[in-house]
């Protein structure tokens, strides 16, 4: 279990290889009984949670006395930037260009004190979802931008950290609101069978927006263990 604070919410990430994963469970499903079978585990691999204020997910782990405890001490004599049984802190700015971009560079600092790297994330305000025709989610607008301002450090190791919308799917599934959308849907198609303006697949669909305020801090949060995690520092 990985957990990252950021403001006031805290993002945390279990995963339980042991769990299938949402992706198998609908491979595995007849054909029209998908909605069934993916309501039927107690949880998936991944479970992303997100959570507020900082600091009671420790407390209520302490409460039940659950077997995740913090890996890593304080270092006697370092100094101290948050709660004392943080494994790392990622400190920097975010910087604007023009009025289309925002770009937050960050160093990654151990609890010992150590520089690990730097975390570089762009923000393409314009589009507030930007899909990707790349299998992985790469996406081009912003590789080129990351790419231009890299700082030129010889024998820097370089590591994007992408997911594609598959893998979103995943790790956002929300099973209550799930649950509601379907609700919704049929709330919505009774009263369409009134409406004589209205049939079919021209009533357009409410789709939740994942990649404004706390939504697309929760996928930054995610890239960001991701990456750290892939690198070995997590």
């Amino acid at each position: 279990m990985c957990a990252l604070t950021m403001d006031q919410n805290v993002f945390v990430l279990v995963d339980d290889p042991l769990a299938p994963s949402r992706a198998d469970v609908l491979a595995a499903a007849p054909p029209g009984e998908a909605a069934a079978y993916i309501q039927r585990p107690s949880h998936y691999r991944t479970t992303f949670l997100t959570l507020r204020p900082p600091g009671a997910l420790e407390q209520l782990l302490t409460q039940i006395k659950a077997r995740w405890v913090p890996v890593r001490a304080p270092v006697a004599g370092a100094p101290q930037r948050g709660q004392s049984a943080q494994q790392l802190a990622i400190e920097g700015h975010i910087f604007a260009i023009g009025t289309d971009w925002l770009v937050r560079v960050g160093n990654v600092i151990m609890a010992g004190g150590a520089v690990k790297g730097m975390l570089l994330e762009a923000e393409y305000l314009p589009l507030p979802v930007l899909h990707s025709p790349i299998a992985d989610g790469t996406s081009e607008l912003l590789s080129n931008l990351l790419t231009s301002i890299l700082p030129n450090i010889s024998d820097a190791k370089t590591v994007a950290v992408t997911i594609s919308d598959t893998q979103w799917e995943d790790v956002l599934w929300d099973r209550e609101e799930e649950e509601e959308a379907a609700r919704e849907k049929v709330t919505m198609e009774k009263e369409n069978e009134q409406d004589i303006y209205a049939w079919g697949d021209e009533v357009p669909a409410v789709r939740r927006n994942d990649w404004l305020g706390v939504n697309r801090d929760r996928r930054s949060a995610y890239l960001i263990i991701g990456g750290l995690r892939s690198e070995g520092i997590l």
